[in-house]
């Protein structure tokens, strides 16, 4: 897996996490305090949205057997984001309607506890929002583990092919050795047999031309 997208992803996660926390807590806060708990979480979003299209981008550059792995998780982070951006209107918009739940809480005592028991009701929302996305985080970096285990084995075995390549070359190299010595070989019996093949040639030739000369002088005497 690519580090670069590794390191994305961390961040992404650890982001993801505290911007969950961050809206636990503001669904318990009201005034100043949860406006100000709003804007950092808007920052926080803007800072994932650049996360996510960072990692969108790393993945879309790498080879297909991992593109495709890690454009899906992408694809969570992205969902995982829009959940976030949900969950932070809805706390807004409790926020824009928060007098009218200042009046409707001084109406009685019934009408606090009703508010009292929707804001539990948030809050057990927002806790479980955070240990989903703790699971999401854990089982992030397994995979994570999983893919660089992968890669590991794939080295593995393109070093194993790389040395049985190696060792063909040595051999192959041997054999063009033993074949330019045969050549040598050759060349040198073949010079062999013409050089006999001359000698041959010119003790035929002296033994004709002596039997020539003795039957000439036999005749003639």
């Amino acid at each position: 897996m690519s580090q670069v997208f590794e390191g994305y992803e961390v961040q992404y996660c650890d982001l993801s996490a505290n911007l969950t926390r961050i809206c636990t807590s503001a669904t318990v806060l009201d005034g100043e305090l949860k406006k100000q708990k709003l804007s950092e979480i808007k920052a926080g979003l803007d800072d994932a949205d650049a996360l996510i299209r960072k990692m969108d981008l790393e993945a879309r550059s790498l080879e297909n057997s991992i593109k495709a792995i890690l454009l899906a998780k992408v694809r969570e982070y992205k969902n995982d984001l829009n959940n976030l951006k949900s969950e932070v209107k809805r706390i807004a918009s409790t926020n824009a309607n928060q007098a009218a739940r200042d009046e409707l809480m001084d109406s009685g005592t019934a009408d606090a506890m009703m508010v009292s028991a929707d804001q539990r009701g948030r809050l057990l929302m927002s806790t479980e929002r955070l240990n989903q996305s703790t699971d999401r985080v854990k089982e992030s970096r397994k995979v994570m583990l999983e893919t660089e285990e992968l890669g590991v084995s794939i080295l593995q075995d393109l070093h194993q092919q790389r040395q049985s390549l190696l060792h063909a070359h040595k051999t192959l190299h041997g054999v063009d050795d033993n074949i330019s010595m045969s050549k040598k070989i050759l060349t040198t019996m073949s010079r062999r047999t013409s050089r006999n093949k001359w000698i041959i040639g010119s003790i035929i030739a002296a033994l004709v031309l002596a039997i020539l000369f003795i039957l000439y002088f036999k005749l003639t005497h």
